[in-house]
């Protein structure tokens, strides 16, 4: 999926800073180091050019799953006798899962042409490696408290007697350069420039297997590139006109060009194909469980890309945009903007507005507040992504593994159970707030809604034996797609509404004797609610079959803290100073299909420390936690077969506890 990044560069002409930072989590490593460098210098007369490069090691932490009862098979019903030997906390995903390998590099130049242009460029390279702790597979046909373990037969005493923690590999290349000129013509200030940029994204997998190759199945894979590209070009003018009210007419046009494209390659056969293997029937502990079965295709935790699955989708976008924007009276501002954007696909044309104002009944006491509308159009990821994997399906209590296709939206099987093209998303948005500004005090009040129709959904799995069954199989049979036991796709299903408030207090008190106190206090509150769910296409209309089920919807309303408070203290006294910060985080729910599934977790306080010395002018010491009290969620999961999942799937300030470090800065 791609998202959108406002990034603001460092445009300095002079000086730079150096920094390193080391750290870990308090019990469960995850040792962190990251240095930061940057620096600028003058560029000719007026000009400048700054850079900047990050490099960060940051490991993942140990696990925070129970440990597993049992790894291996019974041995005539008896516990085999290296269990006693073996590490029982097996998912080694569970908590913080990543190591990360990154260098981020960036430049941002400007320089003077004659009188009244100028030239300038700038650019970010990003190069991430990552090694994902996914899924953990065991032996033993039963996992944590009892539960059947229906990924044993895919875990080959041949290449793993005791298990495996499987690992996804990420190689991504991330880039964008940017050149434009700028000046005065004729009473505007214009603004021409063109960027390209590209994410090339390497997939491997790392200590899994295809179990359908049997013992002779590698342990390493690629599994396929995903690259998208993106090139814009932009031209915008703006100058101010009087028009005889309390300030002139800001006026700001536009037009863009943007082409993008979206790839996805194949990768190796061994990542995907069916090899074919039968488990043979004899007297060990597995053959006597899984013998005489065969084993799914694909890799296990995860499936490379087929060609089949493979594909290259690109789009052009054309967009003009009109901004005005004035003072009606010294107190009274208002503003008016409109945009219009045409795609050479499915997303088509479609027109966006916003108006807003301010008006300061007296000063320092201000209402403001707007309407706009918006649209996201669907990424070309969305309508052209398509995989085959070995997934497992929650129905009701109960994992059971299954083999599901991700079916690209155009694809003949995805419009046969009535997929249609993709529309964009399209938003009407209010906002309303008032602010009051006396001295060192500041205030804000700001209440929203925001509707968004036509959101872009993945459906439920169809063909499962709760939803669709074997109709949805044959359907996808006559339509090329063999082998899978059910099949997925993107639409746009939902109607929703977000109503909420955001409140922000801020307060300097400066002291004589005891320093300076920069106080704030943030709070911010929403509910989703579900407006409108499209029926069934008209091709399912007949089954019993549901496409977008209750855990899909819950997690829409009830996935999140609706509540957050953020209570800020930054002090500092001579050469010391310090930043407290303290987050309440409301509660939220993981839910399920069915209403006894469902995990609900409290709300947490969440600490986080800074404290720093000045040494000398340009050098400064620190220390500092985040989660400084080792807050974990309520231990309320579903625990699943490997033993992960007592403080359920997913936190917002983590499943690994506290972290501490330490960083020296240097100004240069």
């Amino acid at each position: 999926m791609s998202g959108v990044i406002n990034i603001i560069l460092d445009d300095a002409p002079k000086g730079g800073r150096f920094s390193i930072t080391g750290g870990q989590q308090y019990s469960k490593g995850a040792p962190l180091l990251q240095t930061d460098l940057s620096y600028g210098t003058q560029l000719g007369e007026g000009g400048f050019f700054r850079a900047a490069v990050e490099a960060k090691y940051h490991d993942r932490a140990d696990s925070s799953a129970d440990a597993v009862p049992r790894i291996l098979p019974l041995v005539n019903g008896q516990p085999d006798p290296r269990e006693a030997t073996l590490d029982h906390v097996y998912a080694g995903g569970y908590g913080r899962s990543n190591r990360d390998k990154m260098i981020n590099g960036s430049y941002n130049a400007e320089l003077p042409v004659g009188d009244t242009l100028r030239l300038y460029s700038f650019s970010t390279l990003s190069y991430r490696d990552i090694r994902d702790a996914r899924g953990a597979y065991i032996p033993s046909s039963t996992g944590y408290g009892g539960q059947a373990n229906t990924n044993g037969v895919s875990v080959l005493p041949q290449l793993y007697p005791t298990g495996f923690q499987a690992y996804r590999r990420i190689k991504e290349t991330d880039f964008q350069v940017t050149g434009g000129l700028k000046g005065d013509l004729a009473g505007w200030a214009w603004d021409l420039s063109s960027s390209f940029g590209q994410d090339h994204v390497w997939l491997g997998a790392e200590n899994t297997l295809n179990p359908s190759i049997g013992p002779t199945s590698p342990t390493n894979f690629y599994m396929g590139t995903q690259i998208q590209d993106l090139w814009v070009n932009n031209l915008d003018l703006s100058r101010d006109v009087e028009v005889g009210l309390a300030k002139p007419l800001s006026i700001s046009v536009g037009a863009e060009h943007r082409w993008e494209r979206f790839q996805s390659r194949a990768g190796e056969p061994d990542s995907y194909r069916n090899g074919g293997y039968e488990i043979p029937v004899d007297d060990t502990p597995f053959g006597q469980l899984y013998g005489g079965r065969y084993p799914s295709p694909g890799l296990v935790s995860f499936t490379g890309t087929s060609p089949a699955d493979a594909a290259s989708l690109s789009r052009n976008n054309l967009a003009g945009y009109v901004d005005l924007a004035t003072n009606v009276t010294d107190a009274w501002f208002i503003g008016v903007a409109g945009r219009f954007e045409h795609y050479d696909d499915s997303a088509g044309n479609t027109v966006s507005g916003k108006v807003s104002t301010r008006y300061e009944l007296a000063p320092g006491l201000a209402i403001r507040g707007g309407v706009n509308t918006g649209f996201r159009a669907p990424s070309l990821a969305q309508t052209g992504f398509s995989t085959t994997q070995n997934t497992t399906t929650v129905i009701g209590n109960t994992p059971v593994s299954t083999i599901a296709k991700f079916l690209p939206v155009n694809s003949a099987a995805a419009m046969a159970l009535g997929a249609q093209p993709l529309k964009p998303e399209k938003s009407l948005n209010y906002t309303a707030g008032i602010t009051y500004e006396a001295g060192a005090l500041h205030l804000t009040l700001d209440a929203y809604q925001i509707r968004v129709d036509d959101r872009i959904v993945k459906t439920e799995f169809l063909g499962t034996a709760s939803n669709g069954g074997t109709a949805i199989r044959d359907i996808l049979i006559a339509n090329g797609v063999t082998g899978v036991d059910s099949a997925q796709f993107f639409t746009n299903a939902i109607d929703t509404r977000t109503r909420g408030i955001d409140a922000v207090a801020e307060y300097t008190l400066r002291t004589s004797g005891l320093g300076a106190f920069r106080l704030s206090a943030a709070y911010s509150y929403n509910k989703t609610k579900i407006l409108s769910i499209a029926d069934n296409p008209a091709a399912l209309s007949s089954l019993n079959v549901v496409l977008f089920g209750r855990q899909a919807q819950r997690d829409l309303v009830a996935a999140l803290p609706r509540t957050k408070l953020v209570l800020t203290n930054d002090w500092s006294l001579g050469r010391v100073h310090a930043l407290a910060r303290a987050t309440r985080y409301g509660r939220y729910t993981e839910s399920s299909n069915v209403a006894t599934g469902d995990r609900t977790f409290g709300g947490k306080w969440v600490a986080d420390l800074d404290i720093g010395y000045d040494l000398t002018d340009r050098v400064t010491l620190a220390v500092g936690a985040n989660n400084l009290f080792d807050t974990y969620p309520d231990r309320n999961g579903l625990i699943a077969v490997d033993g992960s999942g007592a403080y359920g799937g997913f936190a917002p300030f983590g499943l690994s506890g506290g972290s501490y470090y330490a960083r020296v800065g240097v100004s240069l």
